[in-house]
């Protein structure tokens, strides 16, 4: 199996600087996809992005939730205007984090998502999607994230 980056993906990238086979792509263009792919062909299920992704925002495939609830504190989400049609440009900091985001939205705690809506994003970025041709885009944000 795969892991999979949901809508609670905030385009930090700490999550790939840990993969050890490289499997993970930043979504280029931003409002078409707008957080981190990985790859399923290539991924080796090792888990190392997980406890890497500020925004708890990577589950194993067989393990994402279709009934998660948005905890006390709030969440952001992100997506395209056809999945998150009432969201909004966000730039600023959350849970410590700088992000500059498309498309977010704050939900409020007890809401409850369906993340599995998220699995066939991740397939289909490799597959019909740029996929790996947007590395240098992304090696060019991960090099000015923080400017």
């Amino acid at each position: 199996m795969t892991h999979i980056v949901t809508r609670l993906c905030l385009r930090d990238t700490a999550c790939v600087e840990v993969c050890p086979v490289e499997c993970m792509v930043l979504g280029f263009p931003e409002a078409h996809w707008p957080w981190l792919y990985i790859d399923p062909d290539t991924c080796i299920d090792c888990g190392a992005c997980v406890p890497e992704c500020p925004f708890e925002a990577i589950f194993p495939e067989e393990e994402v939730p279709f009934d998660y609830t948005v905890p006390a504190e709030g969440v952001w989400i992100v997506g395209t205007k056809e999945l998150l049609s009432d969201g909004k440009p966000f730039h600023g900091e959350v849970d410590g984090h700088a992000v500059k985001l498309h498309n977010a939205k704050l939900l409020e705690a007890g809401t409850e998502l369906d993340l599995t809506e998220d699995i066939p994003s991740n397939y289909d970025y490799f597959s019909a999607g740029p996929g790996y041709d947007n590395m240098g885009k992304m090696e060019e944000y991960m090099a000015n994230k923080d400017k």
